[in-house]
């Protein structure tokens, strides 16, 4: 691609009159004006936003300029596409040297890696320079380390097609721009913001509780955990305000200087109370006030070493950070992993970190990435606001009474994305009538510099007091909640404007959030203690549990009716892993509980029936409960009193260090309970990282739902595949109707051997030892004694009929990439729980007519249709899948059934001879003939199957295709 005729005369104008250019009365607002602007709109980019797009939509935003210290300010431009940055571009005076100079390129990394950005350009026009922002600078790197790219003005023509390849508008819209970044993700010396902004206040935090413990030997651990939180949290705010102009940059860094550090903090705290009052910094006891304040801090020890160690990290130049652009949801991020650990006091008073027992049990934290957040927030609270159909949104009064609630908020992801989307919605409806908005003693509306109309901070506080709601049972993640949402307060706010609301209103900047977020076990009530066990506990079990009224604790909102919006991520626990009084309580509150649930079906129904009637609930949970046998009820449940409007089935794409598949549930309102002909649309993520969510492609009737087996959701298949499945069902009949499905034993590796040391030991099978037709035993034993199990609780037995029998069917529970892996065994081996038994029921059907539908494509295909909880490569299988699974009978009255048995049975016996010989053939030639004879062999099953169930042909290409 050519470099534009636009481009070539701005290098030409350049060249004409470089001195001049180069000079130090030529300043960086005239060069952008006369060469860059023009520069990037050949690249495409609205620079003067001419389609008078809204603020949150502009390609360019040109950042005001904040004096963050002697000679930092804002990014000159930040490039978006709908609202999201994807580059920063720094302007420099020609004068400077781009090429050799060090605090140019720092800066602009310190911005473009704080603000986690892959790709970032420094440029004079006179060079142009293209830097790797993922690698994490450090004040004393030289000028080129990072640098991806370089070239001079008279090289622009030359090297247009690479630049403009990346940097383009289209390019970045046709993805170039993320392939590329995708593409070097895991570059050397990568160093993302949020993974080192997290070693950085673990760092903090571990300095803390061992001096604070060290100087405090009075503090309990309870003390402990406060009293550090509340530092970091303090630290970082007034860190940020300072990077967003609020505050005065250094003011904490001027408290390092000199001694008697911490009594100088907390002056600064407590002047930071009477700005803020955002119960953040809260020292004394005031009517205003909901909670008590924070008698504790103020009069505790901490030596200035760590202090002094702590701000000067904080700052330029030794700080790769800059708040001013650090995204809310990295901030999120960092906090949601950091409290998933917690301070331990030894018996020596000595601090200890380590991972909170229900992140353990879990497998650790998983932070909902964005686009999930964003899409839930626009399905619910989007949906309220702007209801299907209606050519015209709520009203704001109406908005003012809309109730939004996070049941687990954690560090306050949903709620700050929700938060978001009321204060756009809100901005964009006064800016329908500036004039009415903007004057008078209540204006909404004020106007920032370059002419953006931006909410008065008076309006901010009035919506999030009147909407946004949040509980969890950790008291951290409750103030880290509180400490995001003020910060959202003040995004965007500069020094003047918040000194005018202060002086003009006469109060402070911030509200207290005390009333809004709420410490408390969401699923436990009052209730727990009327059972007169509960008084058995001691002050730690009832500390934990944490009970929590929701009726008193948000009074007005179950005044008029119940919250409109409950979303989150509920926390995915098995009911296993709680103590018995916990058990005890879920068994007699929630009516959906059945044999060992997670505790996120405890939230759905907990949220479905805190929801107002008109309400919608938006959660991302474990796709188990799409088809477990224990959440029938739930399912059930929902069907009935709140029918689910969508369902996504995002498989492994979300949490990718996690064992977990997800789906996104979002339940609608309460008005159509019992509609049967209710439509549910069913859909997936085109991909894992999407900025725009494809719509549902499929939609079931709830009628269809409830009157399958076990009322599974059909999720991820086409309306085709969808079809078929129905139909197999209408000519065939459980499979629970042929046998009886039991799942191996839990087995401990010492009680498995390579010999037969006694009788108790048995022939013994895990699920690698069995494939299509086939059964490898490896020589393994396994010792059964039913005396053992009471005193090896980890020793699940089954009862010996299970295993010793004469002639069943074992099928793996892991599949394979089409089928299910079964076959027969006549040689009573006992299996671990990696496998299933089937134990036949006595009907005409042989065993190996069975075997040859279970091991055919087209079960297998069945499952992968019909199934909701599988993995993309290697799915699971669960017992009652299989036992649902629709078994074509013979009919022996007609003599075309038994032929088609017989042939069945016939193929099926020669599989089982020809597999286990193909499996100990060691001469290749004759290797080769067994795998052409099995492989047509298996073929000819298949064929039969698709005659046995009547396959058309086009469905019989529908399932090969598959």
């Amino acid at each position: 691609m050519p470099a534009p005729d636009s481009v070539i005369q701005l290098c030409e104008t350049f060249a004409g009159h470089r001195e001049h250019f180069r000079s130090g009365n030529y300043n960086e607002a005239q060069l952008r004006k006369q060469f860059l602007d023009p520069f990037f709109e050949a690249l495409g980019w609205d620079m003067a936003n001419s389609q008078g797009l809204a603020p949150q939509y502009r390609d360019v935003i040109h950042e005001d300029a904040i004096k963050i210290g002697p000679h930092v300010k804002a990014p000159d431009y930040a490039f978006t596409i709908h609202g999201q940055r994807k580059f920063f571009v720094e302007a420099k005076r020609p004068f400077v040297n781009i090429k050799t100079d060090i605090a140019p390129a720092y800066q602009l990394r310190r911005y473009a890696w704080s603000a986690k950005l892959p790709l970032s350009i420094l440029t004079d026009f006179e060079e142009f320079a293209i830097y790797d922002t993922r690698i994490k600078p450090a004040p004393n790197d030289p000028s080129s380390k990072a640098r991806i790219f370089y070239c001079t003005y008279d090289q622009f023509a030359e090297k247009w097609d690479e630049i403009a390849s990346i940097f383009s508008r289209d390019a970045i819209l046709k993805g170039s721009f993320d392939k590329y970044a995708e593409s070097a993700k895991k570059k050397k010396g990568t160093a993302e913001v949020d993974t080192a902004f997290l070693e950085e206040i673990e760092r903090w935090r571990d300095l803390l509780a061992r001096n604070f413990a060290l100087r405090n030997p009075s503090l309990t651990v309870r003390d402990l955990n406060f009293a550090v939180q509340k530092t970091i949290d303090r630290l970082v705010f007034l860190r940020i305000c300072e990077d967003r102009g609020t505050e005065d940059y250094g003011r904490l860094r001027v408290v390092a200087n000199g001694t008697q550090t911490y009594p100088r903090l907390l002056e600064v705290f407590r002047a930071a109370d009477a700005r803020y009052n955002s119960g953040l910094f809260h020292f004394s006891k005031e009517k205003s006030q909901a909670e008590e304040p924070d008698t504790l801090t103020p009069h505790l020890k901490l030596d200035d070493k760590i202090l002094k160690d702590i701000i000067g990290h904080l700052y330029y130049p030794d700080s790769p950070y800059e708040f001013s652009v650090l995204p809310a949801d990295i901030l999120g991020s960092v906090y949601e992993r950091f409290l998933g650990k917690t301070i331990r006091l030894t018996e020596g008073h000595q601090a200890k970190i380590e991972e909170k027992p229900e992140v353990r049990k879990a497998g650790g934290v998983y932070y909902t990435p964005a686009y999930i957040v964003e899409y839930i927030v626009e399905n619910t609270l989007g949906k309220l606001l702007a209801p299907d159909g209606s050519k015209e949104p709520i009203s704001i009064p109406a908005a003012a009474k809309l109730k939004v609630c996070d049941p687990a908020c954690g560090s306050g992801s949903f709620l700050i994305v929700a938060y978001q989307f009321l204060l756009d919605w809100h901005r964009d409806r006064y800016c329908e009538d500036v004039t009415k908005w903007s004057k008078g003693k209540n204006a909404t509306l004020y106007q920032a510099k370059g002419g953006e109309w931006r909410l008065t901070t008076a309006e901010k506080k009035r919506i999030l007091l009147n909407n946004i709601h949040g509980v969890d049972i950790d008291a951290a993640a409750v103030e880290v909640t509180k400490l995001s949402l003020l910060l959202k307060v003040l995004e965007g706010e500069t020094s003047q404007i918040g000194q005018r609301d202060f002086i003009k209103e006469r109060e402070r900047i911030l509200p207290d959030l005390a009333n809004n977020i709420k410490c408390g076990n969401s699923l436990i009530g009052p209730d727990f203690y009327d059972s007169p066990e509960m008084d058995l506990l001691d002050d730690d079990a009832r500390y934990h549990v944490n009970v929590f009224d929701w009726k008193s604790g948000f009074p007005e909102v179950f005044k008029q009716g119940g919250f409109d919006c409950v979303i989150g991520n509920p926390p995915y626990v098995r009911s296993r892993h709680l103590a018995d009084h916990e058990k005890k309580y879920y068994a007699k509150r929630f009516e959906t509980a059945l044999y060992q649930p997670d505790l996120f079906a405890f939230f759905v129904e907990n949220g479905s029936k805190n929801l107002a009637p008109q309400g919608r609930l938006g959660f991302i949970i474990p796709s188990g409960i799409l088809t477990n046998t224990q959440y029938e009820p739930l399912r059930r449940y929902l069907l009935t009193e709140r029918p689910p409007d969508i369902v996504v089935d995002l498989k492994g794409l979300v949490f990718v260090d996690a064992s977990v598949d997800t789906v996104i549930l979002i339940l609608g309102d309460a008005a159509s309970k019992g509609e049967s002909k209710r439509l549910i649309k069913i859909g997936e993520f085109p991909a894992a990282k999407c900025l725009n969510v494809e719509t549902p492609s499929t939609e079931l009737r709830i009628s269809e739902i409830v009157g399958t087996p076990g009322c599974t959701f059909n999720t991820g298949a086409s309306q085709r595949t969808i079809n078929l499945a129905s139909r197999m069902r209408s000519c065939s009949v459980s499979a629970s109707e042929f046998f009886v499905v039991r799942a191996g034993m839990k087995v401990r590796k010492e009680f498995v051997a390579t010999s037969k040391i006694d009788q108790r030991y048995q022939l013994f099978l895990r699920g690698g030892n069995i494939a299509p037709y086939s059964c490898d035993w490896r020589g393994a034993w396994v010792c059964y004694d039913k005396n053992l199990e009471s005193r090896h609780t980890n020793q699940a037995f089954r009862d010996r009929s299970t295993f010793d029998v004469g002639d069943k069917l074992l099928v793996r529970q892991v599949m394979g990439k089409e089928r299910i892996y079964a076959t027969r065994d006549m040689m009573r081996f006992f299996v671990d729980q990696s496998l299933y038994v089937l134990l036949l029921k006595k009907r005409n059907e042989s065993p190996s007519y069975l075997l040859g539908l279970i091991c055919s494509r087209l079960l297998g295909s069945f499952f992968n249709t019909t199934s909701g909880d599988r993995k993309q490569t290697f799915p699971k299988i669960k017992g009652n899948q299989i036992a649902q699974l629709p078994i074509r009978p013979i009919d022996c009255s007609q003599v075309g059934d038994i032929e088609k048995h017989d042939r069945m049975v016939s193929l099926v016996d020669k599989m089982l001879a020809l597999v286990p010989k193909r499996r100990t053939e060691a001469n290749p030639q004759a290797a080769a003939q067994l795998d052409m004879q099995i492989s047509a062999t298996d073929r000819q099953i298949d064929r039969l199957v698709y005659e046995l169930y009547g396959l058309t042909e086009d469905e019989i290409a529908l399932v090969e295709g598959a």
